[in-house]
């Protein structure tokens, strides 16, 4: 396992493919709304990133087709935004999206409400955030990668919920993923240390029922095995000699 260490320079890149990030995730946020596609989200989200000068990351990467994943429901991950996808009140959408600014990637993810939501569904949402904050409480030099780990999913199950397995988290800097996985369940052992420098994407998946998932046919849309609905949040994060920084992250979505 190679782990980057980034260097002062590099991390002024990182940080600036962040802050734009966040641009792009508030902007999306306010303009979900019931009647629109999931294409039109891509659209958006991709104009706007090519605005800062700036590549979407995820498009043609590996084959994936587009520039933001957009799942919806019982989706977890990797949606495929479509025309014919249309956002309907109730739905929550998550979208997962990155960039990259001077040859230096950043990646986070949150998911949506369409319009009204369920308590339930609103709930699921909240915990799969919070789960992320749980984690990187654990998110300081001289820990072990598996403290954050095992605070997000202990949090996570201790509200009934399942905690995706087969889908983790990552490095990343000058690839979009780099070592170390992040998974977000306890693991044997304890990982990795931590030190400053480092920079990792955390992103709890959390459904409200069981872990399972599966892969449509597309090759790309994860779901749930039993089609319970799914959340998903994320932030590029930097490890410091204090406490962790959240590049993707200088406010709160209630500050909006």
């Amino acid at each position: 396992m190679s782990i980057s260490i980034k260097t002062a320079r590099e991390i002024e890149r990182m940080r600036h493919a962040g802050e734009l990030l966040e641009k792009v995730h508030d902007e999306l946020g306010r303009a979900i709304h019931p009647g629109m596609s999931t294409w039109e989200i891509n659209k958006l989200g991709e104009e706007m990133i090519r605005s800062f000068g700036c590549t979407p990351n995820f498009l043609n990467y590996n084959g994936y087709p587009a520039s933001i994943c957009v799942s919806v429901n019982e989706e977890v991950v990797h949606g495929i935004p479509s025309k014919k996808r249309i956002l309907k009140e109730g739905d929550i959408v998550s979208l997962d999206a990155g960039l990259i600014y001077e040859g230096y990637h950043s990646d986070a993810a949150r998911t949506h409400a369409v319009g009204e939501i369920s308590p339930e569904a609103g709930k699921l949402v909240e915990v799969t955030r919070q789960a992320f904050f749980e984690g990187i409480k654990y998110a300081k030099a001289g820990h072990h990668l598996h403290e954050i780990s095992a605070a997000i999913g202990a949090y996570a199950e201790s509200f009934g919920y399942g905690v995706v397995r087969d889908l983790v988290g990552h490095g990343i800097g000058t690839h979009l993923h780099e070592d170390p996985a992040v998974p977000n369940f306890a693991q044997p052992g304890r990982g990795v240390r931590l030190q400053p420098g480092m920079t990792l994407a955390i992103e709890p998946m959390i459904t409200a029922g069981g872990y399972a998932v599966r892969w449509l046919d597309d090759d790309w849309t994860v779901v749930t095995e039993d089609g319970s609905l799914a959340a998903h949040y994320e932030n590029t994060i930097l490890i410091t000699e204090g406490e962790p920084e959240i590049l993707t992250l200088s406010h709160t979505e209630e500050d909006l």
